[in-house]
């Protein structure tokens, strides 16, 4: 006899049920079909992938983080611990073969061995969507338009996108003569929402001084709506290319009448150092402190490390869904839908030996677009038909046909309601499918 193995998962990874992985995967198939309504195309990387090509020119963090290992072939490789780096060598390999502006959508799963936390795992999905070799505000904006509506369209509630310029930001770094801090001061303003004012200014003073300190801090604030907002930071940046971008998605908002969900925070940084254009971060407006649940912006030259040609570098724009943020704050809410089963109905198992007609008779409600669960086995005892209801019950069926025992596809049908606990008798497959089809 084998030995006893212990069923056990490790740290940081999970399963999920079927009540759980359907609610998923509903998610996914409403953001897939958003992304494909802009004219987004998917694409898919391998898993692995050389370290090398994960690392770039130094690993820092990120070394510490991979899942990284020799194969059988002794080659040196690591699972992928975000979609961006793969594509980016997918960018440098098929550049030839894609058609710019090129708008894709990648939705996978990635690993990360950080230490794990609540809401935080090893394994989890990432939802990213680019626009690759445009440089215009337009682009911009339309990631954004796509953020906002995709989010509206599975969140069930109003979606707030706070957004910023990182060169604008930069600009003014400049004329206070702290630029070359820019890194770490970009960093700490990133966690303001986190730790606060006072923490912040602590944290900035130790970089530039308490006096430069403050001035960073009055220049992250808001200043009232949008365009106050502009009209201060272009103040104490100067007239420049940058706030002049910001002023023209502004324009694209009012025309597209969105102008009411986006705010202009000063704020938004977005830590990551290859941003370099606008950025943003989008809220659930009904739960703001579950964080941001899409952020993204514009960079230079993604694919630059990567292709031996840099006379024409590839600029983009992009965000990512943090889809197990965005779950959680749907369950938070109570607008996660959840079911057991993707069928509603189902056809009860009343003689063994007619499965073949059994599927047939689900076959006209399925092509009426109606799935359908046909029962295999005719269940023991002598309630028989009180357990395939209580197996329906607990499947999450609304519905269950009951066939007769001879010619269940030519023979009168009984359709029990589940949640009324009612019978209608004497049906045609016609009938049924209208009454579930109505209700």
């Amino acid at each position: 006899m084998a030995a006893f193995i212990e069923p056990r998962i490790l740290k940081g990874f999970r399963d999920f049920l079927p009540s759980g992985e359907i609610a998923r995967r509903d998610l996914v198939e409403k953001i897939e079909s958003s992304f494909r309504s802009y004219g987004f195309v998917p694409i898919d990387t391998p898993a692995l992938e050389y370290t090398e090509i994960l690392l770039g020119k130094g690993g820092g963090e990120t070394e510490k983080q991979i899942y990284r290992f020799k194969d059988n072939g002794d080659r040196d490789v690591a699972l992928r611990f975000d979609l961006t780096v793969p594509f980016a060598r997918f960018l440098a390999e098929h550049r030839a073969e894609l058609t710019f502006p090129f708008k894709r959508y990648h939705i996978a799963k990635v690993w990360r061995g950080e230490n794990t936390q609540r809401g935080r795992y090893r394994e989890f999905t990432q939802c990213d969507f680019d626009t690759i070799g445009s440089d215009s505000a337009a682009a911009d904006f339309e990631i954004l338009h796509i953020m906002r509506n995709t989010l509206l369209a599975i969140s069930g509630g109003d979606v707030i996108i706070r957004l910023n310029h990182r060169g604008l930001f930069n600009r003014f770094l400049s004329r206070l003569g702290v630029l070359d801090a820019s890194a770490e001061i970009l960093r700490t303003v990133d966690k303001l929402a986190k730790i606060g004012r006072e923490e912040t200014l602590s944290l900035l003073s130790q970089s530039v001084g308490n006096s430069k300190a403050a001035e960073i801090l009055d220049f992250i604030g808001i200043k009232g709506g949008f365009e106050e907002t502009l009209v201060a930071m272009t103040a104490a940046a100067g007239p420049c290319a940058e706030s002049e971008r910001l002023g023209l998605i502004r324009s694209f908002m009012t025309d597209a009448g969105i102008a009411g969900s986006v705010v202009l925070d000063p704020s938004i940084t977005r830590g990551l150092d290859y941003y370099t254009g606008v950025v943003f971060e989008s809220f659930l407006a009904d739960l703001p402190g579950i964080g941001s649940v899409c952020s993204g912006g514009r960079y230079d030259n993604l694919v630059g490390l990567y292709s031996v040609d840099q006379r024409s570098p590839l600029t983009g724009v992009g965000a990512s869904i943090g889809i197990d943020r965005l779950i959680a704050g749907l369950e938070s809410l109570g607008r996660l839908k959840t079911e057991l089963s993707y069928a509603r109905t189902a056809i009860a198992c009343a003689a063994e030996n007619s499965g073949g007609a059994y599927q047939a008779l689900a076959e006209k409600l399925r092509k009426e677009g109606i799935p359908c669960e046909v029962f295999l086995d005719k269940l023991s005892g002598d309630e028989k038909l009180t357990k395939q209801f209580q197996l329906a019950e607990k499947k999450g069926l609304r519905w269950l046909i009951i066939p007769g025992a001879e010619n269940p596809l030519s023979g009168a049908l009984t359709l029990r309601d589940l949640a009324k606990r009612e019978n209608r008798e004497g049906l045609t497959p016609e009938d049924i499918v209208g009454i579930v089809k109505k209700e």
